[in-house]
């Protein structure tokens, strides 16, 4: 008979065997995650819910719940096969459990051991600016970040783009120098919500590229290069603009937003298509919209759509992902309840 010890030794053996087939995935400590996702080729995700991700979170990292039924459809929907994926939680349990799924998955992972609980021990710092990340096609990430109201910043590959960018004007202060500086701005119309000088000169560098409606080109002297309704720019080899009408349609409103004068804008990236609609309410020319990917829809009364209106609109377009913005005190839940079952996923972020 093999004495106890031995046994227990080979049962030991066997047990790390198992343990290292089924969770083929690295757990580390802080100073190693942090130079992880230094790599900007590394996506970052809290798997914690909603609420947590709202209270703090580290730069870049994007939000999929792991304890949500969808976790594992939205995370293959999400995240590039051939990125490396470092994952955190608030202790280092759930990050363990949404490793193992992703790994089974084919995706390299970077789990962070001690959770943002660790990472904030350590000093480390956190934001509250939310992100959500899409992929074309062909793979190229496409980072959007809420800044607030109808200013929006994205970054397509390598490329940073700006839409509406306001420093003072609207609630609260944002300092763009804090910010990555602009390939391409664009500026819906002239309203002091969504034209700021201030922020254009914070964000502009030589290279930067800032188109504008005609009205706002006059505002700015002749900065800038106007766009009209229909007109179509190559903005790079892989991304397509096309300026699109925005205006009101309710005869109370038509002096706000005049047709003709105002525009939202249609990206095309390798195919994938970003609807920004600037001010506007919902117009005949969204039923020639064709399929969209990622919409941004306007609910501020009496300025632009009403709840209803932007889900009719939302039912019109079929974006993939809705996200209601410049919404101020509109209750934009009301639109997640009336879209529930449509298969758009709204996503309500900070754009009061």
């Amino acid at each position: 008979m093999k004495p106890f010890s031995v046994i227990i030794a080979a049962l030991f053996c066997g047990w790390v065997s198992c343990i290292a087939q089924t969770s083929d995935y690295k757990s580390v400590e802080v100073e190693a995650f942090s130079q992880t996702i230094a790599d900007a080729n590394v996506v970052c995700l809290d798997v914690r819910s909603a609420e947590e991700y709202a209270t703090g979170h580290l730069a870049d990292a994007i939000n999929i719940d792991v304890r949500k039924p969808d976790f594992e459809p939205r995370a293959v929907t999400t995240l590039p096969k051939g990125q490396m994926v470092a994952i955190y939680c608030r202790s280092g349990k759930r990050s363990k459990m949404a490793a193992d799924i992703l790994v089974k998955k084919g995706y390299q992972i970077v789990e962070l051991n001690s959770g943002i609980i660790g990472w904030t021990k350590a000093g480390k710092p956190t934001t509250t600016e939310a992100v959500d990340l899409f992929s074309t096609k062909k793979g190229t990430s496409i980072y959007i970040y809420s800044i607030k109201h109808g200013s929006v910043r994205m970054k397509i590959g390598d490329k940073w783009l700006y839409v509406d960018p306001v420093s003072n004007g609207v609630a609260p202060a944002t300092d763009f120098t804090a910010m990555p500086k602009a390939d391409y701005i664009l500026v819906t119309h002239e309203h002091f919500d969504h034209l700021d000088s201030l922020a254009i000169r914070q964000l502009t560098k030589d290279e930067t590229t800032l188109i504008v409606n005609p009205k706002s080109h006059e505002f700015l002297g002749g900065i800038g290069e106007a766009m009209k309704n229909g007109e179509k720019k190559n903005l790079s080899k892989i991304i397509k603009l096309n300026a699109v009408p925005a205006y009101n349609t309710t005869k109370e409103k038509l002096q706000f937003h005049p047709k003709g004068r105002d525009n939202g804008y249609v990206l095309t990236i390798e195919g994938f298509c970003i609807y920004v609609a600037g001010d506007t309410e919902e117009t005949p020319d969204m039923k020639k919209m064709g399929n969209v990917d990622v919409a941004f829809l306007p609910c501020n009364l009496p300025y632009t759509m009403s709840v209803e209106q932007m889900v009719s609109a939302a039912k019109t377009i079929k974006p993939k992902v809705l996200f209601p913005y410049h919404y101020g005190e509109t209750d934009v839940n009301q639109v997640v309840k009336s879209l529930e079952g449509s298969g758009v996923d709204v996503r309500i972020r900070p754009y009061k």
